[in-house]
């Protein structure tokens, strides 16, 4: 690990330390397929999640919790009105909203609900891959369902624009992951190709970028320490996998044992 990389580590394991400590509540508006793993990964951190989306509750759920997720993943226009009505909510408590617009450019409906939660819930951290955040930057971009079809370095570009006009932190989670606010940007060379082969990976990196955002008010290092720590786990936890079934379990040991000496088997 380099020098830079080993800097930001320490931080991370600060930021670590705080989410065991305060144990924040994550409040999740996601998809159906990425709710078990989701919940997982913010408990094997030391967070405390919770799966709301009714909207007849979201606002009550969003005033005890710390940060609020919205992962269109099975988006339907029930839960959009949900979402939006918790991002109005956690705007008034003035807790970070992150937003993971899988899919988007895949579908008209997609794309819009996308850009609808943007101007109204306003996330401070925007996470996807790099065919969702060039769609959400340009509405040419198609995607292939909710997988990229560009990498991340292609989209670096477009993350700075949008996080400029957007005046969010914007994540790009692929081979090399991106963080930028617009001006600075920083790099987690970290992971595993295998990771791509596990469902609800990218939705999980969300959910963790929720938790480092509940104990640090610096969003753009708050997202650069969930990638930190989701690119190290995983790829540690490849290294002896066979497959992404032993991937799933290993990547969530990793993640509940993560400390200084994790960092020195990088």
């Amino acid at each position: 690990m380099d020098t830079q990389n080993a800097a930001q580590a320490t931080k991370m394991l600060s930021d670590l330390a705080l989410i065991r400590s305060k144990a924040p509540l994550i409040h999740n508006i996601t998809n159906y397929v990425a709710m078990n793993p989701t919940a997982n990964a913010l408990l094997a951190v030391g967070a405390s999640p919770v799966m709301a989306q009714a909207i007849e509750e979201v606002d009550q759920m969003v005033s005890i919790s710390s940060s609020l997720v919205l992962n269109i993943g099975t988006i339907s226009v029930s839960w959009m009105e949900s979402m939006i009505k918790a991002g109005e909510a956690a705007l008034i408590k003035k807790i970070p909203i992150i937003f993971d617009p899988v899919g988007a450019g895949a579908t008209d409906f997609r794309t819009i609900a996308c850009n609808k939660i943007i101007d109204t819930c306003t996330p401070s951290i925007i996470r996807g891959n790099a065919s969702e955040i060039m769609a959400l930057n340009d509405n040419q971009t198609e995607t292939k369902g909710v997988d990229s079809t560009a990498s991340s370095d292609a989209a670096l570009d477009a993350a700075k624009a949008l996080a400029l006009r957007t005046k969010a932190v914007v994540v790009i989670s692929g081979e090399t992951d991106y963080i930028t606010d617009g001006t600075q940007v920083n790099s987690i060379p970290f992971g595993s190709t295998m990771m791509a082969r596990v469902t609800g990976m990218g939705c999980t990196s969300s959910a963790i970028v929720g938790a480092f955002a509940a104990v640090n008010p610096n969003m753009l290092e708050a997202a650069t320490n969930a990638m930190l720590i989701m690119g190290i786990a995983g790829q540690l936890a490849a290294q002896y996998s066979k497959g992404n079934g032993s991937l799933q379990v290993n990547f969530l040991d990793e993640l509940f044992n993560f400390d200084d000496k994790t960092i020195a088997r990088i």
